[in-house]
């Protein structure tokens, strides 16, 4: 389940691309063969004001493709296969800021990954204080996830639609050899009264240190898709 995790870790001011890129991508899963256009990200992303609160997310896998197989697949791609149209739920936090609304990164972190671990597997989720964009997560046998943003993409269809894309470089370090890879988290969210839902794709790339990182180029070797629903929480 740690893939899974990785896939969902990134709840996350991006600057806007041209019209329609994000939604496009979206509506062309699963024949992706290049990364989203993104920009370096330096602040924080900033959400629209309605999903500002607490929610209940039902989370569920309803896709998962690996564009290069049987050449490559990842670790653990063909055991997510048994979470296939599973929810699995938690909650996560949106909150007002002077600049704009952000998510609670080290609340909904936490929450994500004891969801899928189970408690006793998850330590601690922390963010750097001096950049929103990285986040580390404590795993119990000395394991520990760093998660870096550094591209990220925003779009506003509709004034209840918002479009956001992330890439972000990963390092697990729990054994003798360090796993590196690229994400990409595309989520489109849509708002109605009371309720959020969202599809959310995770794409992930081979690390430049990866054998077969040329042959697999800027083709996600996996692509898991998610349903996400969102219900409000009075606190």
């Amino acid at each position: 389940m740690l893939y899974s995790l990785i896939c969902l870790l990134s709840f996350s001011f991006a600057s806007p691309v041209w019209a329609g890129a994000l939604f496009d991508r979206v509506s062309t899963f699963p024949d992706w063969h290049n990364k989203p256009p993104v920009d370096r990200a330096t602040s924080d992303l900033i959400y629209p004001s309605w999903i500002a609160g607490t929610w209940r997310v039902k989370s569920t896998l309803f896709d998962l493709v690996a564009p290069l197989a049987p050449e490559i697949v990842t670790p653990g791609f063909e055991s997510n296969r048994d979470y296939v149209n599973q929810p699995i739920e938690f909650n996560v936090r949106f909150a007002e800021q002077s600049n704009g609304v952000i998510a609670d990164r080290a609340f909904n972190g936490l929450n994500i990954a004891r969801a899928y671990l189970g408690d006793r597997a998850v330590l601690s989720v922390k963010v750097d204080p001096d950049s929103p964009n990285k986040q580390i997560t404590f795993l119990k046998g000395d394991r520990i996830l760093t998660s870096t943003i550094t591209g990220r993409a925003t779009e506003t269809p509709a004034s209840n639609q918002f479009i956001t894309s992330e890439i972000f470089q990963q390092i697990f370090r729990g054994s003798a050899q360090p796993y590196l890879n690229q994400v990409e988290t595309t989520t489109a969210y849509n708002y109605s009264p009371n309720q959020i839902t969202a599809d959310q794709i995770t794409a992930i790339y081979l690390s430049p240190q990866d054998p077969d990182y040329f042959k697999a180029g800027n083709t996600p070797v996996a692509l898991y898709r998610y349903r996400l629903e969102f219900s409000p929480l009075n606190e």
